[in-house]
């Protein structure tokens, strides 16, 4: 889908500031009828405002009741509501609540203090007052963070981002070398408006399901039988590419919890089959992912931190930088906020970046870029893990002089999220 202009106003083609349009689906009949809004997760983060304030605005300016799931991200609003009414309003709240009001940038942080709601400007500096006689603004009184808490992760984001805009302007931005397919910070990389969709990516899923059950009904059992002995099953890794089999590195992993390590593991299989689907297609880029997490299922580890380090390995090549945004629903699916899975695609960048130093020296020149990538496309969901892992080198994923480089070389993104952390404590502080 074509991102818009979160200023509906501003025609220019150029303008940096994007959001999606919003999606909604009706559900029910009757009195039970109700609107959900399919992607108000994404254009909340895009906005970088809690999607509760998004939602509450709607229910207040229609006079509808509002349910919010943020768990499962449900975002409902009672009766039948279109979607073009919904942008209408939409521009209604960022003009009250989110651009500056003096350079109607949308690049500003809510700050709540002494039951006053002020805007932020990080791009003119110019703080200024959101009017305290809107409905919402009391819902954002009334459950502001307590004092002293961490401020929410998207309005953290946008500040740094702010920020960063303003260093890669004087030429010292955090994401390392300026390439051509890298995403510009505010989300206009037109592959980020496919990947970005976690609702679309599952629905794939279950689509190629569907089609796949379909297909079994017609075949044998015997065709789908593959020989699983010891003899065979080396046969068919000897048969892989030396690049692959070098690459593909699982065992110097301690077993995990199911035991799975070393030999010809589950883990093993998937990548088997994810090369041989490259190869089949014509390259990596050309495997669906929706059809890769299907395997991943089937093999019964869709869920396990270890498939993560499998499909780094798998899914990447020397174009990672523009290939991260359209893997990052899979990413997403797989990663589903657990902090191992989290470390485990720190660790599996190790060692993809480790398998192409040799040939490939200027690689270590794109680990802050590829970092900033994770990090845009929130596939890490705490700043914490990624300054713990650039803190100390490991040779649990490669060689420790090879995670020393590759640590050496992401310094510059690590320096830049410890100043923002230690900014905002600053800041909190001083409230």
């Amino acid at each position: 889908m074509a991102n818009i202009n979160i200023r509906r106003d501003v025609s220019d083609p150029f303008y940096r500031y994007k959001m999606e349009r919003l999606q909604t689906k009706i559900e029910g009949k009757g009195n039970g009828i109700k609107t959900v809004i399919v992607n108000l997760n994404n254009v909340a983060d895009q906005l970088a405002r809690p999607p509760q304030h998004v939602i509450k605005f709607f229910g207040f300016e229609l006079g509808a009741q509002t349910t919010m799931d943020a768990t499962s991200e449900r975002w409902i609003i009672n009766g039948a509501h279109e979607a073009n009414k919904l942008q209408d309003l939409l521009d209604v709240f960022i003009s009250k609540f989110i651009l500056c009001k003096k350079c109607k940038n949308p690049e500003t942080v809510t700050q709540i203090k002494d039951n006053n709601i002020t805007l932020d400007c990080k791009a003119c500096g110019q703080i200024t007052q959101v009017d305290l006689r809107a409905k919402l603004s009391g819902f954002i009184l009334k459950n502001a963070p307590k004092k002293n808490s961490k401020k929410d992760k998207a309005e953290r984001k946008a500040a740094r981002k702010a920020k960063q805009n303003g260093n890669q302007e004087n030429g010292n931005g955090s994401g390392g070398d300026d390439n051509s397919d890298q995403a510009s910070p505010n989300g206009e990389d037109p592959a980020i408006d496919i990947a970005s969709d976690d609702d679309d990516f599952t629905r794939k899923i279950k689509t190629e399901a569907q089609g796949l059950e379909k297909r079994e009904v017609e075949v044998k059992d015997d065709d789908w039988a593959v020989d699983m002995s010891e003899e065979a099953v080396k046969a068919r890794q000897q048969q892989l590419p030396g690049e692959f089999k070098a690459k593909l590195v699982l065992n110097g992993e301690d077993e995990d919890e199911d035991g799975e390590g070393g030999g010809n593991t589950v883990y093993d299989q998937l990548g088997s089959w994810i090369q041989e689907q490259a190869d089949q297609e014509g390259g990596v880029d050309k495997v669906d992912s929706a059809a890769i997490y299907l395997k991943a299922d089937e093999l019964g580890i869709a869920a396990k931190h270890r498939t993560v380090l499998v499909l780094v390995q798998t899914i990447f090549d020397e174009n990672i930088l523009a290939q991260i945004p359209k893997r990052a629903s899979l990413l997403k699916k797989v990663i589903a906020g657990n902090e191992r899975a989290e470390k485990a695609l720190l660790g599996g960048t190790e060692r993809f970046i480790a398998s192409l130093m040799k040939d490939q020296p200027d690689i270590l020149s794109k680990v802050p870029a590829i970092l900033h990538k994770y990090y845009e496309e929130d596939l890490i969901s705490e700043e914490d893990v990624y300054i713990k892992w650039g803190t100390k080198a490991s040779k649990k994923y490669v060689d420790l002089s090879d995670s020393k480089k590759i640590r050496k070389a992401a310094e510059g993104f690590i320096t830049w999220l410890k100043e923002a952390e230690e900014e905002e404590e600053s800041d909190e502080d001083s409230e």
